[in-house]
Parts: structure tokens; sequence; C-alpha cells
């Protein structure tokens, strides 16, 4: 199990190796990103979003900057959450996993959101390792929350400019940011 922890944050066409090895992503690896999307679909209507994630964004907007959501999530599955988060009419965009070849830790979807932004001037927020890389490998610096059950240490260790216990905390502290640049 702590194989799968460790993982959580990886791109779906990357995360069957990583965890199960070479053999198991040939054999099964398309079956099994099958099952686990319709598993997550059955369960989905159970999460909620974090606190602070709606005014974070809100405050973002507020402060003047492009606000991107760089997901390689199905279409369906982000409507659903940008419907959650109440956020579709404040973001400026968002990717899917049409947009990339490769997620993270690739940097696909920070490429694809850098062009729907229209800018390559830009800080990541994220929760895990993975976002980190992503954003390293696209040029870009993160701002890390330990939600991803990652810790400050090992957000750090990765190369997190700042990281915060919660969105909460991060809104309340943003002028400390990369973010206040903007």
């Amino acid at each position: 199990m702590w194989r799968v922890h460790r993982h959580i944050g990886m791109g779906g066409d990357q995360i069957v190796q990583a965890i199960a090895g070479e053999e198991v992503e040939r054999q099964q690896g398309d079956s099994l990103r099958d099952a686990s999307h319709e598993e997550f679909v059955r369960l989905r209507d159970e999460c909620v979003p974090l606190e602070g994630a709606h005014e974070l964004v809100v405050e973002l907007k507020e402060r003047g900057l492009v606000v991107v959501l760089a997901s390689s999530a199905s279409q369906d599955d982000l409507d659903h959450f940008l419907e959650q988060l109440g956020v579709r009419d404040v973001v400026d965009g968002w990717t899917t996993a049409d947009d990339v070849e490769r997620t993270k830790p690739d940097p696909d979807v920070i490429h694809a959101a850098l062009e729907r932004a229209g800018t390559r001037d830009a800080v990541m927020v994220g929760d895990s390792r993975w976002d980190i890389e992503a954003a390293a490998n696209a040029g870009l610096e993160t701002v890390g929350v330990i939600t991803g059950g990652w810790s400050e240490q090992e957000l750090r260790d990765h190369g997190a400019a700042a990281v915060f216990e919660s969105l909460v905390e991060l809104r309340e502290r943003l002028d400390e940011t990369p973010l206040a640049r903007g």
C-alpha cells in the first residue's frame, strides 16, 4: 500500500509501471487504468473540495493573476470538480487528459496550461512530488501544500519554493510566495 501512496499524483499513464513494474504495465496497464477510472467515477461524489480551495482561486483572480488548472483528468471528471469547486466561471482555463501525451512528472500538462494562460511567467501550486517535478521540468517554481500526503520536508527536498499546511494558510500568506510577484 505504501507504494500506491507514494505515487498518488503521478499520472495514470505512468503509475502502473511505477508501482507494479514494466511487465504488469505491458500485460494489464490499460485494463487496470480502466478499472481504476470506473471505481473513481463510482466514488467521486464522496470527494469534497479542500477547505479554502474556492477562496484561493478567487483571491488569485482578484489579484489579477491568470489562473489555469493544470489537470490530466478526463473532461467528465474535471467538469464534476469545476462544479463542486464553483470556479468554472472564475478560472481562465484548464487542461484535460486530451491535452497531453504524458502526465506528471512529465511537463506536458504544465506546457498545455501555459499555452492556455498565454504566458511562460507562472507559478505552480501543487501537493505532490510529481507536481513539483512536472513544474520544474517546465522551468517553473512550485508552491507546495501538504494536503497530498507529502510532508513539508519532502516537498522542499523536491524543490518547492514554499510549503504550507493548507490552502487557507497559503491564501493568508500569499505575499510570502512567488505568487505575490504576479
